[in-house]
C-alpha cells in the first residue's frame, strides 16, 4: 500500500475510533447504569453533556471529511500517482485531523480552542487540495 493509503485507513480508524471511544462510551455507560433507556437517544435533538455534543462534533467533522480524503486517494490510485509531496501531504492531513479532534474534545469551547480547530482542518483543507492538484499534474502527464 501507499503512503496515501496507509494515511487514508488511519483515517477511517481514527474515525470509528472517536465513534466508539467518545459517543459510544458516553452513550452506552448511561445505557447499562440505567440512568437513561436505549430509546431515549434521538438523533434529531440535543441531549446529553456539553463534552458529548462536542464528541458528537468532532465525529461528524471526520465523518464529513473523510469522503473527500478517501475520493483524493482513489484518485491518485487510479491515476498511479505516487509521490514524496503525496505522501507527506497525506501523512499532514492524518496529523492534523487527529490534532483537530483532540483539540475539539480536550478544550472546552473558546476563540482560541476554535481558532486552534480551524488552524488544523485549514491544513487539512490546503493539503488535500494540493493533493488533488498533484495527481491532476501527475494524471495529465
Amino acid at each position: 500500500m501507499t503512503v496515501p493509503q496507509w494515511a487514508l485507513l488511519g483515517f477511517a480508524v481514527w474515525t470509528l475510533l472517536v465513534l466508539f471511544g467518545t459517543v459510544g462510551v458516553y452513550r452506552w455507560s448511561r445505557i447499562l447504569t440505567g440512568r437513561v433507556r436505549i430509546s431515549e437517544w434521538q438523533a434529531g435533538s440535543p441531549q446529553g453533556s456539553d463534552w458529548y455534543q462536542r464528541a458528537m462534533r468532532a465525529h461528524m467533522n471526520c465523518v464529513e471529511n473523510l469522503p473527500v480524503f478517501a475520493a483524493i486517494v482513489l484518485c491518485a490510485t487510479a491515476a498511479g500517482a505516487d509521490s514524496r509531496l503525496l505522501d507527506l501531504l497525506a501523512g499532514a492531513i492524518l496529523v492534523a485531523r487527529i490534532c483537530q479532534t483532540t483539540v475539539h474534545l480536550t478544550f472546552t469551547p473558546s476563540d482560541l480552542a476554535a481558532s486552534v480547530r480551524f488552524a488544523f482542518f485549514f491544513v487539512q483543507a490546503i493539503c488535500m487540495l494540493a493533493m488533488a492538484t498533484s495527481v491532476a499534474v501527475s494524471a495529465a502527464e
